[in-house]
C-alpha cells in the first residue's frame, strides 16, 4: 500500500531558530502594566448586582419577540409588570387588549 506524501514536509523554513527561553511572570506583567494592557484577572470584592432579578415564569408563550424601544418605554414595560407580578409576555396582552377595545370606540 502506498502511503500519502506530506504536503507539509518541505516547509521547514518556519522552524525557529533556536528554541525559546522562558520569560519570567513578572516581566510580562511589568511590561503589560508599563504599556497600559490592562490584567484580565477577576478583580477582588463584590460583584455588581444584576440591574433587576431574572424573570423566569413557565408559561405557554413559547415565541420571541425582539423589538426597539426607549429606555423610558422598556422601564415602565417592567415597572408594570413587577407591580402587576406579571411575565413581560402578560403585560404585552394585556395592552394589546386594551388597545383593541380602546381602537373600537
Amino acid at each position: 500500500m502506498m502511503s500519502r506524501a506530506n504536503p507539509f514536509s518541505d516547509l521547514d523554513d518556519f522552524a525557529p531558530e533556536s528554541p525559546s527561553r522562558p520569560v519570567a511572570a513578572e516581566a510580562i506583567d511589568q511590561l503589560a502594566q508599563a504599556s497600559g494592557f490592562p490584567s484580565r484577572k477577576a478583580h477582588e470584592g463584590p460583584s455588581p448586582a444584576p440591574a433587576r432579578p431574572p424573570r423566569r415564569h413557565t408559561t405557554g408563550r413559547n415565541r420571541q419577540i425582539n423589538i426597539k424601544a426607549t429606555e423610558e418605554t422598556i422601564r415602565a414595560l417592567y415597572s408594570i409588570a413587577d407591580d402587576m407580578n406579571l411575565p413581560l409576555g402578560a403585560v404585552l396582552e394585556q395592552a394589546l387588549v386594551a388597545l383593541n377595545e380602546k381602537r373600537k370606540r
